[in-house]
């Protein structure tokens, strides 16, 4: 939890300063790339917001309306980040991308300002803004690419691919792709712009903010999808609830497991419920102790498991 909040933190931090100063860019230079840039700048930040009360709310205790926490408030207020990276970052881009080109107009610059009484040129306030936000996200970038790293050598999984799939830390999951868009997106409105910039034709900015726009709508639909699965009440990857349907099985006194389900109720949060049935001549005492021993080896085999629900089954 205390990674997730540093990694939204450093995030909020990098992307509101980097707002600021693409709004400004755009001012001076009336690129279509740097609108398209300040409006997923202005996204991010508020996007951060969303996941620190997502955090925060989150950690609340157990209480009569929520008994089991509120661990899901963190799923929640991230498929909200993919809603609002589709329809205001990656919409409004698409839509002003597509404007530029099919008006084929030209970028109008204001009067280039003044710097210890030199004249500077517009686009290289934009040059230099484009090259800052990517040192900025880059670090940022780096720092939720650390956390999930260390997941993905605990849960020894394969590779980001699989962590995609399986990680329940989806403060950390959007803020990495949220990181991954933004140094894309800034390197593409360099590109556009510097192309624009060496031919003349206001096109490749056009097509550079078109494109920025596309990708962070494909990769909110892709962010929604993965909290989607979370907020239906998803159970843990097969392997992981082999394992633990594997210690149950080995219980003393256990005979068969009739049911057996896991779901997660929040970040690094399982509920395991069993159905099992034990020897027959075991007497109220003894069964009391094996589901006892059972619970606890559960517990310990695995941190995120957070609540157990043993049933004994009395048919023959």
């Amino acid at each position: 939890m205390a990674g997730s909040r540093s990694v939204v933190i450093a995030a909020l931090i990098a992307n509101g300063a980097i707002a600021i100063l693409k709004f400004g860019a755009f001012l001076l230079t009336g690129s279509a790339a740097m609108l398209s840039e300040t409006y997923h700048s202005i996204s991010d930040t508020g996007n951060q917001v969303f996941l620190l009360i997502g955090i925060r709310y989150g950690a609340r205790e157990a209480d009569r309306r929520h008994p089991f926490g509120y661990g899901k408030a963190q799923f929640f207020y991230s498929f909200l980040v993919s809603v609002f990276l589709f329809g205001i970052a990656g919409w409004e881009s698409v839509k002003h991308g597509y404007s530029k080109l099919t008006e084929g107009g030209h970028a109008v610059e204001a009067t280039a300002p003044e710097l210890l009484g030199y004249q500077i040129e517009p686009v290289y306030v934009s040059y230099a803004v484009l090259l800052g936000a990517i040192a900025f996200e880059s670090y940022a970038f780096a720092k939720a690419y650390r956390v999930m790293s260390d997941q993905i050598d605990e849960h020894n999984w394969s590779g980001f691919r699989e962590a995609f799939r399986k990680t329940s830390d989806v403060t950390t999951l959007t803020a990495l792709t949220e990181d991954t868009i933004a140094l894309s997106g800034a390197g593409i409105a360099l590109l556009g712009i510097f192309l624009s910039r060496q031919t003349g034709n206001e096109a490749f900015d056009a097509a550079a903010a078109l494109l920025i726009g596309l990708m962070l709508m494909g990769f909110a639909v892709a962010l929604a999808w993965e909290n989607k699965r979370l907020l239906l009440g998803e159970s843990l990857p097969k392997e992981d609830e082999r394992r633990l349907r594997e210690i149950v099985a080995d219980g003393t006194g256990v005979r068969e497991i009739v049911d057996f389900r896991t779901v997660l109720f929040g970040t690094d949060r399982v509920l395991v419920a069993a159905d099992v049935a034990f020897e027959p001549d075991l007497d109220t005492d003894e069964m009391d102790e094996r589901i006892t021993a059972i619970e606890e080896t559960l517990v310990a085999a695995d941190e995120s498991v957070k609540k157990v629900y043993i049933e004994p089954e009395t048919r023959a």
